[in-house]
């Protein structure tokens, strides 16, 4: 039964998105199945990968007018693209009975065909990413190597607490990853640190270094691997799935 992962930080321009999709597609290379959901209205995961014009999106599974429809990325790594439309979700669907399970309940019959999904959830703590988190089994928090990358954590901890306590039982904080790292600056250093030392077990090892080429793919409508897999951003996220890959044997 595949690994549901939601991938989140209530801070925008975290990287998020960009971890999203390059995760994904090494896990793919490590011959791992993988579906990515893009759960965020700004639908930056569909943008990235050229597929704003796929229908049905998430907005439409969730509203139960069509059923998840996973595209096809490459062999091995498949996408559930969302919408612009997304946004009026939480209102929508804030009357249903049970609104909190509904990306579980759609995701129960896809579990068994992947080893990994990973969920890209949007920069809000509102009902989608309640979703998100009641769907996953660990939350995974990517945080920018700057100084104001703790700040609101408290928050995001609080919400995955009071859902494995309310409505997913012994969902966690799985893994916490440095993006947008530079070595060479002290502050980079000095933050990624602090966060080590405020997430001493659930820290990967791995930082995602600042690199150009991890801005370019999504311009071309591809990973990282495709787009310049000699990149730093390629060795990188290699790398950090691979540990992922070993925390989840």
């Amino acid at each position: 039964m595949g690994k549901i992962i939601a991938i989140s930080n209530h801070k925008g321009g975290v990287g998020k998105t960009t971890s999203t999709l390059n995760i994904g597609a090494a896990l793919q290379r490590m011959g791992k199945k993988v579906l990515l959901i893009d759960l965020d209205p700004q639908a930056n995961l569909t943008q990235s990968l050229g597929l704003m014009d796929h229908t049905p999106t998430i907005y439409e599974a969730l509203r139960g007018e069509a059923q998840l429809d996973p595209i096809e990325v490459l062999p091995g790594l498949d996408v559930i693209t969302s919408t612009l439309d997304l946004s009026g979700a939480e209102v929508e669907l804030s009357s249903e009975p049970g609104r909190e399970y509904i990306l579980k309940e759609l995701l129960e019959p896809l579990r068994n065909s992947y080893s990994y999904i990973l969920i890209d959830s949007p920069p809000s703590l509102g009902l989608l990413t309640i979703n998100a988190f009641t769907a996953a089994q660990e939350v995974y928090i990517p945080l920018q190597a700057h100084y104001l990358a703790l700040q609101g954590m408290n928050k995001l901890q609080e919400i995955v607490e009071r859902v494995g306590k309310r409505l997913n039982k012994g969902l966690r904080i799985g893994g916490v990853f440095v993006t947008q790292y530079d070595q060479r600056k002290v502050l980079n250093r000095n933050v990624a640190e602090t966060i080590r030392e405020h997430f001493p077990a659930e820290t990967f090892r791995t930082a995602i270094r600042d690199n150009v080429a991890l801005a370019e793919a999504p311009t071309q409508g591809v990973d990282v691997f495709r787009y310049a897999p000699k990149s730093t951003g390629a060795a990188d996220y290699q790398a950090l799935a691979k540990e992922i890959d070993k925390r989840n044997k």
